[in-house]
């Protein structure tokens, strides 16, 4: 058998699933990530001459995951209608500023207790499973880009906006805490040592630079689509949505050149774009051509992640691993998303959903890879079989309720009377 003309059929059969599941699975307990990684299983116990497992192959996988998470972001941003402001996006500071550091400290200490690991591990583990996935949380995310503007200033529900914008940002913020763990690694834990410095760089300067890099990249595109005086440049009117493939590598590499976090600057320069044309019917063309493109790359991950369990991910998962994973799924992210959002106003179920599903995906096993890649961790193998145990644990339980919760809030908030549903407290004023 001929792995090429292999790799082509099967890349053929997930671009045609992918086009075709999510209509057949919306609304039921079922998700678009669980048929692939059953498929990947599938694949996976074929006697294949392909081998899936990723260790010693973490540049691959961390530049593999990096495309599909940096596209998502992208994704994330342009589609969020809601303008940024602190009361109108107070969900999201609540999330980003108390839930992940909260998560990062809860699952490093339950690494260190479940799992025995050493410092180091534990604030890696902490570190890479803290932010949500925007991904493979497409269930739980907003739709697409409003073309007309809409009477209320909260234009999307909480849930979706909250787990949308949190996902987009989270993915980026978590990079200075891996960054802490690796830096660890080689230090050593005299963290008094180089805390100054790592603070300096890699929370201050990076996280800067990125800011800065996504509002510069994203107001120079934003002025080229929609205002340029010569009509040949002015993009929103050719509707060329791999456009937006080009706004999210130009925003990304121009930031990592100056050693920037490129996750942030996708991400702001994706809402500086929105926000420069707000109702432009060329954010639906760009939105949609990264959806598709974010669709296809993510079938591919998940074929690889369900042949990988196949052929002994989890060999050395035990039930110290199954417990640290329950624990992350079950306790860690719920917990700390409900105590972000006591005293934030709003429906009390739609805050437990945003608490409940901090969905975990490709995000973690791009820092996981890229940090065995820059750092000094013993075990590979066992990192990347629990990280990859969580990430499975999510697909199953966020993929199976996600679609009959979403559902059900949707029907109350239809009966809901007009104007209050999904708000978070009456209309802010920014």
């Amino acid at each position: 058998m001929d792995l090429a003309d292999l790799v082509f059929a099967v890349v053929g059969v997930g671009a045609l699933l992918a086009s075709l599941l999510p209509r057949v699975l919306e609304g039921r307990p079922f998700s678009l990530p669980i048929v692939f990684v059953a498929l990947g299983l599938l694949l996976g116990a074929l006697p294949l001459p392909f081998d899936a497992s990723p260790e010693g192959r973490a540049t691959f996988v961390e530049h593999a995951t990096e495309v599909v998470v940096i596209i998502s972001i992208m994704g994330a941003g342009l589609g969020l209608d809601r303008r940024i402001g602190w009361r109108r996006w107070r969900t999201t500071w609540r999330l980003l500023a108390v839930a992940m550091p909260l998560t990062i400290v809860a699952v490093a200490l339950l690494g260190y207790w479940a799992l025995g690991a050493v410092p180091a591990v534990a604030a890696l583990l902490g570190a890479v499973l803290a932010p949500t996935d925007p991904v493979l949380a497409g269930e739980v995310q907003v739709g697409e880009p409003a073309s007309e503007p809409v009477e209320s200033d909260l234009p999307e529900d909480e849930v979706r906006f909250g787990l949308t914008s949190e996902a987009g940002l989270n993915d980026a913020l978590a990079f200075p805490f891996v960054y802490f763990a690796i830096t660890m690694s080689l230090q050593g834990t005299a963290v008094q040592d180089w805390v100054l410095e790592w603070f300096a760089v890699d929370v201050v300067y990076r996280l800067a630079v990125g800011l800065l890099g996504g509002l510069a990249v994203g107001w120079l595109l934003g002025r080229l689509f929609f205002s340029s005086r010569r009509r040949e440049l002015r993009l929103s009117e050719h509707r060329e949505g791999f456009v937006a493939l080009a706004a999210t590598f130009l925003a990304y590499g121009a930031t990592e050149l100056v050693q920037g976090y490129g996750f942030v600057a996708v991400f702001v320069a994706a809402v500086t774009i929105r926000s420069s044309e707000r109702f432009h019917d060329y954010h639906r063309e760009l939105h949609h051509f990264v959806e598709q493109v974010e669709r296809l790359l993510t079938v591919l991950v998940l074929l690889a992640l369900g042949m990988a369990a196949a052929e002994g991910l989890f060999d050395a998962v035990g039930w110290r691993e199954a417990v640290f994973a329950a624990g992350v799924l079950l306790v860690v992210r719920p917990v700390t998303g409900y105590v972000a959002l006591l005293g934030s106003g709003g429906l009390r179920r739609e805050r437990a959903a945003i608490a409940f599903f901090g969905v975990r995906g490709i995000g973690s096993l791009y820092y996981l890879a890229y940090a065995l890649t820059h750092g000094d961790f013993d075990e590979q193998g066992a990192l990347y079989g629990v990280v990859g145990l969580v990430v499975l644990g999510s697909v199953l339980l966020h993929g199976l309720t996600a679609g009959p919760v979403l559902s059900r809030l949707d029907r109350q908030r239809d009966l809901e009377p007009a104007g209050t549903a999904g708000k978070p407290a009456p209309t802010p004023k920014d």
